[in-house]
């Protein structure tokens, strides 16, 4: 009886509290109900900024107090996006800073791959993007982790974006189909599709294929069919915008005008996207003055430039000045085009966006020609400036993916807990090492007959330079005799015919002898010449004995000439004492260079190969230069015949460097330490 009398008590206090009027104090309220009354409040568009932000901190202080679960991160969320839509960007990052701590303690990965993205896009909206783009990696990160394709797809698409704004248009674009490839499995995402298809079409729009612009506009306008989608995010008026903005690139103002026209016509534009009511306003005057329509001008310019800047928008306020300036040219007003021109000019550069400078330089320039070449000067510098800053940016991103750090698994308490769960990961753990043993055997085993096929080519090598040493060896012994015979029958017999006829001018009267004496120096001299050509047959043969490597590799050069269209050049230091140098060092030479230009055919696509022989000090250099494509060493991976070079060259206790780059060819020099002070004891 008790029970009931304190039910109804409670149901007559609801009911009365029911009547009262909605203006009474909303923090009469109490505390347990408290909170979903204020996260309500602080997103109410009817509000003032100064009553919304007063509920948002009510609902913080109350969550801030509560455990740390889910339910309370969930909730920090919500306060964190009602400072977002507020434009309290400081507020915002503050409280997803505090999520992430709370999530990384909590081992939650979803929230903290949440988190991350909130500080990425507060990052974003500051314009540091490296910042922004390491947040949004570290999201995508934990997003593969944890299979979550939705939430994988939007981290791409958010560094597609970021991408796009730093001029970055090649990565952007594949970052956008990497997004697409996983919408396009996924239910219910059309608001993600038009995302991504509206940034490809502003994409296409910048590198000026119109039609592709074109196309991928006209699907996100089409996907706006779907009535989930919310009419005051005013995406078809957006879509409209950047469709007819597509036209005016083309040069087509009228299809423009129409399209601009459309734009604004779609209800409560104004309350619900103002910034996107002014450029739709900027717009259709730009095409009616094109079109040469003075109906509603310069009024709609000024309309639109009254709204930018009260609003504080630079970029606009930009733009519709130089649109002024271009406006009063035509009107023969040469003060007013010059005014608003400098004015756009003075605005831009304090702006971070160099593009805004590039757009006002480009305009004054026009309508001030005596000062042309000066602000000529100052767009080309900030041009450059914009070209090596977009590089630099890109660069960056590149750095930050492959630097950054493999976030660990969050959800490993989850496998404790679950028994069933471990035993799985223990098998499957057993049969990934049964695996990676197989693989490893595999690797070796292939390791192994590689390394077999190597000793039969170094032997088929070997072979062939004892053939061609014996064929050498074989003409030496032929010259020997040749030479014995030339001495034993030509020179000794000459010369024991001269001793004889010297030793008889001792019985010759002096007055007779002296003319046989000349006679028989003359012929010594002869027998001395004789001698003189004998022994340089036997250093010629020397010197081919020497050269038989030299040519072995000339052999393998005459192939690659008869072979390939490229010029080869090749260059051998006649300082090379190549009789010193073993045939261990001289195999993995010849296999080297064989493999080097091996790639050079294969891959290279050069005019010209280059090859020089070399000798330094205690050391033996082979310089390899084409003038092909050329490739980036770090982002290429190393093929087999780079990697059979590398290893032929760590075989002679040698050294490999390589450098290439993309339109520059290629440049690889192989350094191999050569004892050859010996050959000061045997020259």
């Amino acid at each position: 009886m008790e029970k009931t009398s304190q039910i109804l008590l409670f149901l007559i206090l609801v009911l009365i509290g029911c009547t009262k009027k909605t203006h009474l104090d909303k923090t009469e309220i109490s505390v347990e109900d408290s909170l979903p009354v204020y996260l309500s409040l602080a997103n109410d568009i009817n509000l003032t900024y100064d009553l919304k932000q007063k509920y948002n901190q009510k609902a913080f202080d109350i969550i801030v107090n509560q455990n740390n679960d889910s339910i309370a991160r969930v909730n920090l969320f919500k306060v964190a996006n009602r400072y977002y839509n507020m434009n309290d960007l400081k507020s915002y990052r503050e409280i997803s800073k505090l999520i992430l701590e709370r999530s990384i303690s909590d081992k939650d990965s979803v929230s903290t791959a949440k988190a991350y993205t909130y500080l990425g896009d507060y990052y974003s909206s500051q314009g540091i993007s490296d910042s922004a783009f390491i947040n949004f990696f570290k999201a995508e990160k934990i997003y593969l982790l944890i299979d979550d394709e939705n939430n994988l797809a939007k981290t791409f698409f958010n560094k597609a974006s970021l991408q796009y704004d730093e001029g970055d248009f090649f990565e952007s674009e594949i970052g956008v189909f990497k997004a697409l490839r996983i919408l396009k499995r996924q239910k219910n995402v059309n608001d993600q599709l038009y995302e991504c298809y509206n940034l490809l079409g502003v994409l296409y729009n910048d590198r000026e294929e119109y039609s592709k612009a074109l196309e991928f506009h006209n699907k996100a306008l089409d996907i706006l069919k779907d009535e989930t989608i919310p009419l005051e995010l005013q995406l078809k008026a957006a879509s409209l915008n950047n469709i007819g903005f597509v036209y005016i690139n083309m040069q087509k103002y009228y299809e423009a005008k129409r399209y601009f026209q459309n734009g604004l016509k779609q209800e409560n534009l104004f309350k619900e996207r103002t910034i996107l009511y002014a450029t739709l306003l900027d717009n259709l005057a730009y095409s009616k003055f094109k079109l040469k329509e003075s109906n509603g001008l310069p009024d709609l310019f000024f309309k639109s430039l009254r709204i930018r800047d009260s609003l504080g928008l630079k970029s606009g306020i930009i733009s519709n000045k130089i649109h002024l300036s271009e406006y009063f040219a035509f009107k023969n007003d040469t003060f007013k085009a010059v005014q608003f021109s400098k004015q756009a000019l003075i605005l831009s550069r304090t702006s971070s966006k160099v593009s805004n400078t590039l757009d006002a330089l480009k305009q004054i320039a026009i309508v001030d020609p005596k000062n042309a070449p000066k602000y000529s000067r100052e767009y080309i510098a900030n041009n450059e400036k914009l070209v090596k800053a977009e590089r630099k940016m890109g660069e960056k991103f590149s750095r930050i993916e492959y630097e950054t750090s493999e976030i660990k698994d969050q959800n490993s308490n989850l496998k404790e807990k679950n028994k069933t769960l471990i035993y799985i990961f223990s098998i499957c753990t057993l049969i990934g090492l049964f695996f990676y043993v197989y693989k490893t055997q595999q690797a070796k085993n292939r390791e192994l007959l590689f390394k077999q096929q190597q000793q039969i080519a170094n032997e088929d090598i070997y072979n062939l330079m004892i053939s061609q040493q014996n064929d050498i060896e074989l003409t030496r012994i032929k010259e020997k005799k040749k030479v014995a015979q030339d001495l034993h029958d030509g020179v000794l017999g000459r010369m024991f015919g001269v001793r004889i006829s010297l030793d008889s001018l001792d019985k010759v009267d002096e007055a007779d002898a002296g003319p046989k004496r000349k006679k028989y120096l003359t012929e010594l001299k002869n027998i001395e010449q004789d001698i003189r050509e004998i022994s340089h047959d036997l250093n010629r043969e020397k010197s081919e004995l020497i050269n038989n490597f030299i040519a072995i590799l000339n052999k393998l050069f005459e192939d690659q000439q008869n072979t390939y269209d490229s010029k080869l050049i090749t260059t051998f230091d006649s300082n090379i004492k190549w009789d010193l140098v073993s045939n261990a060092v001289k195999i993995n030479l010849y296999r080297i260079v064989q493999e080097a230009l091996q790639n050079c055919n294969k891959y290279a696509d050069a005019n010209t190969i280059t090859i020089e022989f070399k000798s330094e000090i205690d050391h033996l250099v082979v310089s390899i230069f084409d003038d092909g494509v050329g490739f980036n060493p770090q982002k290429t991976k190393k093929g087999i015949g780079l990697h059979n070079i590398q290893y032929r060259a760590a075989e002679c206790k040698g050294t490999v460097a390589l450098k290439s780059a993309k339109g520059e060819g290629t440049f690889l020099v192989i350094k191999i330490p050569i004892d050859q002070k010996i050959n000061l004891h045997n020259t």
